[in-house]
C-alpha cells in the first residue's frame, strides 16, 4: 500500500493570443505536493500545510480544493478505499503558482486531485486512471480544458473540449518565456462575463487564420510570433477588467515583443526569453520560465 504521494504540476497559460479556450502552454512555475497515508486518523482541521503563494488565505481542512477533488474522485474510484483512508490522509502543500492571475492555479490543483487519487485508488487494488481520462474529469470540473491539458501532458496543447481530448505540439522556435505577475488579482468568472455572446464572421475567421499561423511561428518560423499573436476574440473585450495589463500588452507589442494575456489575466505573457527592466512596471513581477515538457510527475513510497 502506498504511504506517500509525490506530483509536481506546472502553471499554464491559455490562450495565448488568438487561441481562445483551446490553447495552452506548460510554464516552468511548478507546485511541489506530497500526500502521505498515515497510520491512524489526522485532525481534520489541519490537514493541509502550505508554504508560497497565497499560503496565508488557503483552507488547511479537508474544503481545500486539492483535497476536496481527491476525496470525490476517489470515493467513486474506490468507495472502500476512500472510507478507510480519507481520515488518514495529509497533504503538504509548496506553491509557486500566483493564485488568481490567469496561469492555471486552479487548473493545476484539480489536476494534482484527480491523479493522486487516481493513484490511491490503483494502489489499494482498485481501478487507476489514465492521463486521457484525468484530462476528462479535469476538464468537467474546471468547465474547459485549455489549462488543464498543458498541466496533464505538458508543452503546448491544442484542445477540444466535448469530449476534453487533447494534442501536443512540438515548440522548436522558444524555449522560455516571461511571465509578468501584476500584484492585482481577477476571478475567471468576471473575465469570462465581460466577452459578448457573438462575435462577427470577419472577427472569427481572422482569428482562425492566427491560430494556425500561432502553430507555424511556434514550430518554425518565430519571425511570425507577433502577427500570430494579435486576438480580436477576448482580450480588447476585457480591457476594462485589466486596463494596466492590456497598457502593458500595447507597449511590449509596440517594442516588437509577442505579449498576450495569461489566460483570463490579469498576468501578461511575453513569448520571449528577456524583457526590458525599464519595460517592467513597478509593482509587476518578470519571471522568465522554461516551457514543461511532460505535464505533472508523479512517484510513490511504499
Amino acid at each position: 500500500m502506498i504511504r506517500t504521494l509525490h506530483i509536481e504540476v506546472p502553471a499554464t497559460s491559455a490562450n495565448i493570443g488568438p487561441g481562445y479556450d483551446s490553447f495552452g502552454l506548460a510554464i516552468g512555475l511548478v507546485d511541489s505536493l506530497t500526500l502521505t497515508v498515515h497510520d491512524a486518523p489526522v485532525d481534520p482541521g489541519t490537514v493541509v500545510t502550505v508554504q508560497g503563494e497565497s499560503a496565508d488565505e488557503l483552507p488547511r481542512d479537508r474544503s481545500h480544493l486539492i483535497v476536496r477533488v481527491l476525496g470525490e474522485v476517489l470515493a467513486e474510484l474506490s468507495p472502500e478505499t476512500h472510507r478507510r483512508l480519507i481520515d488518514r490522509i495529509t497533504l503538504e502543500s509548496v506553491n509557486r503558482i500566483p493564485h488568481s492571475r490567469g496561469l492555471g492555479s486552479s487548473a493545476a490543483a484539480v489536476v494534482a486531485g484527480i491523479a493522486l487519487a487516481g493513484a490511491l485508488s490503483e494502489s489499494a487494488g482498485g481501478p487507476g486512471l489514465s492521463r486521457a481520462e484525468i484530462l476528462e474529469r479535469a476538464a468537467v470540473i474546471e468547465g474547459h480544458p485549455d489549462n488543464a491539458a498543458p498541466a496533464v501532458v505538458g508543452g503546448l496543447t491544442i484542445s477540444l473540449s466535448d469530449p476534453a481530448r487533447a494534442w501536443t505540439v512540438p515548440v522548436r522556435t522558444i524555449g522560455e518565456v516571461t511571465v509578468l505577475v501584476p500584484e492585482v488579482r481577477l476571478d475567471t468568472k468576471t473575465a469570462r462575463g465581460a466577452i459578448p455572446q457573438d462575435i462577427a464572421h470577419a472577427v472569427a475567421a481572422g482569428n482562425s487564420a492566427r491560430t494556425g499561423l500561432l502553430v507555424h511561428a511556434l514550430t518554425t518560423d518565430p519571425s511570425a510570433l507577433l502577427e500570430a499573436t494579435v486576438d480580436e476574440l477576448h482580450q480588447e473585450f476585457r480591457r476594462a477588467a485589466y486596463p494596466e495589463s492590456m497598457d502593458l500588452v500595447d507597449s511590449l507589442r509596440a517594442r516588437g515583443i509577442p505579449a498576450v494575456i495569461s489566460g483570463a489575466g490579469p498576468t501578461v505573457l511575453a513569448l520571449t526569453d528577456s524583457v526590458p527592466a525599464e519595460a517592467v512596471p513597478t509593482g509587476v513581477r518578470a519571471l522568465t520560465v522554461p516551457i514543461a515538457q511532460g505535464g505533472f510527475r508523479l512517484s510513490a513510497e511504499v
